[in-house]
């Protein structure tokens, strides 16, 4: 035993270092797809990340139970659906318990006076309401067995449902999120002693982000004719800021060792480029990780233009400020006169 192990111990000491060499290849190689997919990455014909940080792919095949997640989609409802989905649930409830109160026939809610169906049911729903709620007033009351069983009913659901409403709400208040404002355009233009891609983010929020990270990668479709994509990593000038107080302009300088050395607007359009940006941060607020994301298509980068002063003089105390609508604009080059 020991003599084949020393026999085939080169053998196995090369398969490790080649194993290991692939593994890290593979890690370091900077045309991996982040997780789009090759048939995404070479079929797909719109942008692979909206402005918005959503993804342009639709997943068909599982039925609705199968991606029913209710919890989810309150939490990323938008505040006006979320809160008309509160006010149909409240009202759709109490409606469907002072149906049920008027089936139980008359005689069952002591202190009932209407006659006819119409004002039974409204007269109902209040009492329902004031049931659901657990409010009370004492005008009211079941004396039938019907009643008091939907009373008690109504009571479990009215509890269940505020214990549920209250928990997703405050989840929708305490939930971090990263509100980044991007610039509407980058923009190539002379930085420095070299030209540069450029964009300016800013934080929409009062709250302080700290430990911002960038990542900036080119989507394009390769020149080899396949028709796939290649995803390349732009080194940036600044990967990360400690403190996120004003806007950061992120710089990708277009030297000999960028992707983008000598690429025209016309050729950037022509190959599909798309420029992916991934943040992380953390809220100094919640102490957690955030994200954003966003992309900026070949026909949103603006050539020969710079960014406009967001910086307004200092007060007599002495205070900087930035005004955040001038985070868009830009002002073009003039070329050097002959």
């Amino acid at each position: 035993m020991v003599i084949l192990a020393l026999r085939y111990a080169p053998l196995v000491a090369l398969i490790e270092t080649q194993t290991t060499q692939t593994s890290t290849n593979a890690d370091d190689d900077p045309n991996r797809d982040l997780g789009f997919g090759a048939v995404v990455a070479r079929d797909s014909r719109k942008r692979l990340l909206n402005r918005d940080g959503s993804f342009n792919v639709v997943r068909e095949g599982l039925s609705f139970l199968q991606t029913l997640s209710p919890y989810q989609f309150l939490l990323t409802a938008t505040w006006p659906r979320f809160l008309g989905l509160i006010i149909v649930f409240y009202l759709a409830t109490n409606s469907f318990f002072a149906a049920a109160f008027v089936a139980c026939g008359p005689g069952q809610i002591m202190g009932a006076t209407a006659t006819s169906l119409g004002a039974r049911l409204v007269e109902m729903f209040f009492f329902s309401v004031q049931t659901f709620a657990t409010i009370g007033y004492g005008g009211m009351h079941p004396v039938g067995l019907a009643a008091n069983v939907l009373v008690t009913l109504e009571s479990l659901v009215g509890l269940l449902g505020f214990a549920l409403a209250t928990g997703i709400l405050f989840s929708r208040f305490s939930q971090p999120t990263a509100k980044i404002l991007f610039s509407r355009n980058a923009i190539i233009a002379p930085y420095h002693d070299f030209t540069a891609f450029e964009f300016r983010i800013a934080n929409a929020r009062s709250n302080e982000l700290i430990q911002v990270e960038a990542k900036v990668l080119v989507s394009r479709i390769k020149k080899d004719g396949s028709g796939n994509r290649e995803f390349l990593n732009l080194k940036l000038e600044r990967e990360r800021v400690v403190f996120f107080p004003l806007t950061w302009t992120i710089v990708h300088p277009i030297d000999a060792e960028s992707p983008l050395y000598g690429q025209s607007q016309e050729e950037l359009i022509e190959s599909g480029s798309e420029f992916l940006v991934l943040l992380t941060a953390i809220d100094d607020t919640f102490f957690q990780t955030v994200h954003a994301r966003s992309s900026y298509k070949a026909e949103e980068v603006v050539c020969g233009a710079r960014f406009a002063n967001v910086f307004n003089p200092p007060t007599r105390g002495g205070v900087l400020s930035v005004d955040i609508s001038h985070l868009d604009q830009i002002e073009k080059i003039l070329p050097p006169a002959s």
